[in-house]
């Protein structure tokens, strides 16, 4: 997945400014995807479903994995970054998360609308300056928490009014791709993103621990987090498990509510009288099966439209700023409970 510009290369030139990006007035979006590895493949092959968008080509560090997946595609392989400005109105960068930085800037400066995957960059200060230059030069900046559309949250998600607390639990067996971070930025900062889009208010306490297990960041982390409407998040990530999870749970006054993302189902436990003491406790449950969605295909179409039609995208770059933000506290937290 990596696709790092070359060192010494016409980004560090002078260049006149490019027109910017007018899709409304082409037939279609003229989009490219940067970093064709394991995920940024499957990015590519979306685009190629979508009616209103022209994939016009992909690009990777690695000349040959970009031509794999160009033929597979019936697209051009660029062979550098900068034979995209002109070509696209707009881009995908899923590179390893330590280049989005770099690439993302220089296609920004080339006025081209970015969906970045998670998590937008390895620092706050990073994420800063891409939202700041997307916004300074009206381009749309999606950032790819795709758990935002899973159906299992889109479906509850009107049932969850106040959260009190939240428990989550991301785990999946070690795999070598997304190594270049720790377990926070990796797999943690999904759950984190969707903690922050649903109890809608600021962290004012973190406590976490972590440790490596396989590599030399952490592999494995928990947190604690308070946030000022009172309510409490306890996560837990790790790349080191024998089995796959991905559950989300919620309590609220008088409900409870559990979400299996992989599995795609959902349960609610909602409280319906006062408990006397004896026999049953006056509780309903409600459970649904979901259809198994594309969530990739539903985000890469939402950022279509939103080009298109000028409409903010459903995760900005902004809530990946927020995302990241929440991410760096409990590194830090972690960081200081082991030293």
């Amino acid at each position: 997945m990596s696709a790092n510009p070359a060192k010494g290369s016409a980004m560090s030139a002078t260049n006149p400014r490019q027109d910017s990006a007018n899709p409304t007035n082409t037939k279609k979006l003229r989009a490219a995807v940067v970093g064709v590895g394991y995920l940024g493949r499957f990015h590519a092959q979306k685009y190629k479903l979508i009616d209103r968008c022209e994939l016009v080509g992909v690009y990777d560090a690695d000349r040959a994995r970009a031509e794999d997946v160009a033929r597979e595609l019936n697209v051009r392989a660029f062979h550098s970054l900068e034979e995209l400005p002109g070509q696209i109105d707009a881009a995908t960068v899923a590179t390893t998360t330590s280049s989005h930085f770099e690439i993302a800037k220089y296609l920004l400066e080339k006025n081209i609308h970015l969906h970045v995957e998670k998590p937008i960059t390895t620092t706050s200060h990073e994420a800063q300056v891409l939202c700041d230059l997307a916004a300074s030069r009206g381009l749309k900046l999606q950032v790819g928490h795709v758990e935002r559309f899973n159906p299992a949250l889109v479906s509850a998600e009107e049932k969850l009014k106040t959260p009190l607390f939240i428990e989550c639990h991301r785990l999946a067996p070690f795999k070598p791709r997304g190594v270049d971070v720790n377990v926070v930025l990796d797999l943690m900062i999904h759950d984190l993103d969707m903690i922050l889009h649903l109890v809608k208010s600021e962290p004012v306490a973190v406590a976490a621990v972590g440790t490596p297990v396989i590599t030399r960041t952490d592999d494995i982390a928990n947190a604690r987090i308070e946030f000022q409407s009172g309510a409490v998040a306890n996560v837990t990530a790790s790349r080191v498990s024998l089995n796959s999870q991905r559950k989300f749970r919620v309590f609220q006054d008088s409900q409870y509510l559990s979400m299996d993302f992989g599995a795609g189902e959902v349960r609610l436990f909602t409280k319906t009288g006062e408990w006397n003491g004896e026999g049953t406790p006056p509780i309903e449950m409600e459970a649904w099966n979901l259809e198994k969605s594309d969530a990739l295909l539903r985000e890469t179409d939402a950022f279509i439209e939103s080009c298109l039609s000028g409409h903010p995208c459903a995760v900005t770059g902004e809530d990946g700023l927020r995302a990241l933000r929440l991410a760096e506290q409990i590194i830090d937290a972690i960081k200081k409970r082991n030293h």
